[in-house]
């Protein structure tokens, strides 16, 4: 009988602003970030896939046996919409900081969700926590 996994996961949601607009063009550069991030964050990689909008933008993901890491990004704005979602023993916290530094990120809204906490009705809820990160200033 194989074990039963728990439904217990985290998932942050970043809003990151003031990034550098020519990592943020360059889906091979995005990639490689990604896969970072997840191996440093001791996240197992199955795939990845990372694509360049026409005329800007990328959008990509990077599948992990604990869930995934995404992006969309608009250059031109310096800003990138990222998600890191987790269950199991990885630490993806380290791999949103790792992204924020990689991104050249000047400002970052964090919001920290546990998702599928089970109720004793057999449902299922999340609870949230948001920051705000300045990750110039942590240097």
């Amino acid at each position: 009988m194989e074990p039963v996994v728990s439904t217990r996961g985290t998932h942050f949601i970043v809003e990151a602003a003031g990034c550098s607009a020519e990592i943020l063009s360059d889906p091979k550069r995005i990639e490689e970030i990604f896969t970072n991030a997840a191996k440093h964050a001791k996240m197992t990689v199955k795939t990845s896939h990372f694509f360049r909008f026409s005329p800007t933008g990328v959008s990509g993901a990077v599948i992990v046996a604990e869930s995934h890491i995404s992006i969309h990004t608009w250059p031109e704005e310096g800003y990138a919409a990222i998600d890191v979602y987790t269950c199991g023993e990885s630490d993806p916290e380290k791999a949103v900081d790792y992204i924020l530094q990689a991104l050249e990120a000047k400002y970052a809204h964090v919001s920290e969700i546990h998702r599928g906490i089970p109720e004793d009705d057999g449902t299922f809820t999340h609870t949230i926590l948001t920051w705000e990160e300045r990750p110039e200033e942590q240097e």
